[in-house]
């Protein structure tokens, strides 16, 4: 295994596994009520390998000694016998630095996975682990519209800040209330509303689906969007692109990070 301050092995052992990469939490601060960010060190390859959207490996609550995972030669996780603690989710790095090998995950408290509960008891010095990564599925185009809720939030605000500086779009964005808005770099083409439930409990609602459906579709096909949110809204809005936009595969990019009624797992 390799330690959260060592590099990594330099190939797989005897038996064609390798280890995970571990990370060390070195600061934890609230961004919002509900948004706790948690600054992880570790070596800089392992940092650099990491995103934008990294499978995390999430120990249990107070486990010093997890019983991570190994990783096969295709990136499959090949995960101990019996009882182990340890659970998968994907999460989108709000910022990774290689050359320090910081990476930075922002966690939304609210709902009882695993996730939350270890970033609710997060101190310097727990470990977490990754095991693979992907990208955001994004596309550059000159009309951008992303929406999403709090767990999105790290993967929009990527998204808007790596937009070239004349895109125009929309990005919609649903929290809890004032309270919970975060600044985000954006195009100043780029008109960014935030929507409040109000009190509504997380999936209740049906704000960010009447939110895209009061929208006028651009004049122009160069058109993409980027929709992370529960389940049943990420599923309403996805018909109404394909529909009334008329969005092909390749315009957008529709995930549900959660479902309501069952423990939240964002992947952003």
């Amino acid at each position: 295994m390799s330690s959260p301050a060592g590099p990594p092995l330099d190939g797989p052992a005897p038996d064609g596994l390798r280890a995970v990469d571990v990370l060390t939490v070195t600061a934890v601060s609230d961004v919002t009520p509900s948004v706790r960010r948690v600054l992880l060190s570790g070596h800089p390859d392992a940092v650099a390998a990491a995103g934008p959207t990294v499978n995390l490996l999430v120990p249990r609550v107070g486990d010093a000694e997890p019983r991570w995972p190994r990783i096969q030669r295709d990136g499959r996780i090949v995960w101990p016998q019996g009882s182990h603690g340890v659970a998968l989710r994907s999460y989108t790095a709000r910022r990774q630095d290689p050359v320090a090998g910081e990476i930075e995950i922002d966690f939304v408290l609210h709902g009882d996975g695993p996730a939350a509960a270890w970033a609710a008891a997060a101190h310097p010095g727990a470990l977490l682990a990754v095991a693979g990564a992907a990208s955001l599925a994004e596309r550059p185009a000159r009309w951008l519209l992303c929406a999403g809720d709090e767990t999105a939030l790290p993967a929009i605000s990527r998204l808007l800040a790596g937009a070239d500086p004349g895109t125009t779009g929309v990005a919609l964005l649903e929290v809890a209330g004032p309270e919970e808005e975060q600044p985000l770099a954006a195009p100043p083409g780029i008109a960014v509303h935030w929507l409040h439930r109000n009190g509504t409990p997380p999936g209740e609602g049906t704000l960010l689906v009447d939110a895209v459906a009061a929208l006028d579709p651009p004049g122009t096909d160069d058109v993409f969007a980027w929709v992370g949110a529960e389940s049943a809204a990420v599923r309403a809005i996805r018909a109404d692109l394909r529909g009334r936009w008329g969005l092909g595969r390749a315009q957008h990019h529709a995930i549900g990070y959660w479902r309501r009624g069952r423990a939240m797992a964002p992947a952003g």
